[in-house]
């Protein structure tokens, strides 16, 4: 397969051009794809079924922050399936003009979250004026369109190199384990469709090569017999030890229970869905034990199997 046929794999993702949703897709499956911008999460999920995207690369949650909750709701509303995982670390950098220095800078934009997460930087620096905005990729691209030196953004090095920035000042996060775990999301077959529950779908040859690399890519990445992760979702029956019905057999067949989140069900006040990871080292004992869990679940979803990203 030549390069120019790679390179009609597209891959949305939510946020501007050097986001680190961006470099997440590339950091997962190399700069052969092609990124697709979008503006919402909303429009990064309808992305796929229209036609504009072969695959997602969406984030699920974040070291410090948590679960990004929407990306979760979207999930279970779609039509796709988790298939990889990668974890990129987030470096924040202030991001300023061409010619400017630390010294001139008045005011700083970039995402509610990552102007929190450099609160120290702030102290250090009470001069300066915080500019909400919508993604960290997209104040550097405000910043820079203006050419005022006195204007800066913080975001990823990624947008730095492609707005054609200058960091002014590196690593400037409060903390430095900070993490974010991305998901890459496709059409799958379910079942009730006469094919294999949450298989990949092969009606696209852009999503056939995007798995082919992919699998290439985690032979390379991760040893025989690394542990492997299963994200489900369930809603459970409404008797007393429901959820305690659920989540024993988890224990009983010692499976990990790597994270549990519960969601409210829209348009049913006050009834909720969880959604897990778990860890396992083979599908075999996965298939038993949800099989138990199923009987004790009014609804049971596996949104993916896949190696966990090291």
């Amino acid at each position: 397969m030549s390069t120019s046929d790679r390179k009609t794999t597209r891959v949305a993702f939510q946020g501007e051009p050097g986001a680190f949703s961006e470099a997440a897709a590339i950091q997962l499956l190399g700069d052969w794809i092609t990124t697709i911008p979008c503006p919402t999460f909303d429009a990064a999920f309808s992305a796929v079924p229209e036609g504009a995207a072969d695959a997602l690369l969406a984030p699920v949650e974040n070291s410090l922050a948590g679960s990004v909750l929407r990306v979760y709701d979207l999930l279970l509303e779609s039509n796709l399936g988790i298939v990889a995982e990668t974890i990129l670390p987030i470096e924040h950098h202030l991001i300023g003009c061409p010619g400017s220095s630390l010294g001139d800078i008045r005011s700083v934009a970039s995402h509610p979250m990552a102007l929190a997460q450099c609160e120290k930087f702030f102290l250090a620096h009470p001069h300066l004026k915080r500019v909400p905005a919508e993604d960290t990729a997209g104040s550097v691209r405000e910043a820079l369109s203006r050419g005022d030196k006195s204007c800066a953004a913080i975001a990823g090095r990624r947008a730095a190199e492609h707005y054609h920035g200058v960091i002014l000042a590196e690593s400037i996060q409060d903390n430095a384990e900070n993490f974010t775990r991305f998901v890459l999301l496709v059409p799958v077959v379910r079942e009730g469709s006469g094919e294999p529950a949450n298989t990949a779908s092969a009606a696209s040859p852009a999503v056939t090569d995007l798995m082919a690399e992919l699998r290439v890519r985690q032979m390379e990445q991760f040893a025989s017999g690394s542990q492997l992760k299963m994200s489900v979702a369930l809603r459970l029956t409404h008797k007393p030890g429901a959820l305690l019905a659920a989540l024993e057999p988890f224990a009983r067949y010692g499976i990990n229970l790597m994270k549990i989140e519960s969601r409210p069900i829209h348009g049913t006040p006050w009834v909720y869905q969880f959604f897990l990871d778990l860890l396992a080292e083979s599908t075999a004992e996965l298939d038993v034990v949800l099989a138990e869990v199923g009987r004790a679940t009014d609804f049971l979803r596996i949104l993916g199997f896949y190696p966990v990203a090291k």
